[in-house]
């Protein structure tokens, strides 16, 4: 990932209710949540959330796609992972004692990331 998809992405996420709604998405998995749950989870209204499922979707961090009446949005795994691999590129110099901590939450975190992640197309 270069810097000019990384801001974009930062920005959309530089956010309270934007960093909120990415979280829970990151949370449900690869299957996702309908919109309906997660207005209902967050307690936003629905001109809000559709707002904030824009600027994400155009930043390339989450999908959607219609099941039924529904329409399910899902985290993008990869863009996240491209997301944090570019922040954490030539990470502190090498030094252990700073990379150390953020090598741990990395190790946690590969235990629950999902093998593959859903394509899907931008709200």
């Amino acid at each position: 990932m270069e810097s000019k998809e990384a801001v974009p992405a930062l920005a959309a996420l530089a956010h309270e209710g934007r960093l909120a709604i990415f979280r829970l998405l990151v949370q449900a998995g690869p299957e996702g949540l309908a919109a309906g749950e997660v207005a209902r989870r967050l307690d936003i209204l629905p001109n809000t959330l559709s707002a904030s499922f824009n600027v994400l979707a155009h930043a390339g961090l989450i999908g959607s796609h219609r099941e039924g009446r529904s329409i399910i949005y899902a985290a993008d795994y990869g863009r996240m992972s491209a997301l944090l691999g570019f922040m954490m590129a030539d990470c502190c110099n090498g030094s252990p004692e700073i990379c150390g901590p953020l090598n741990q939450i990395l190790e946690q975190a590969a235990c629950c990331a999902p093998n593959q992640t859903r394509q899907t197309e931008p709200a």
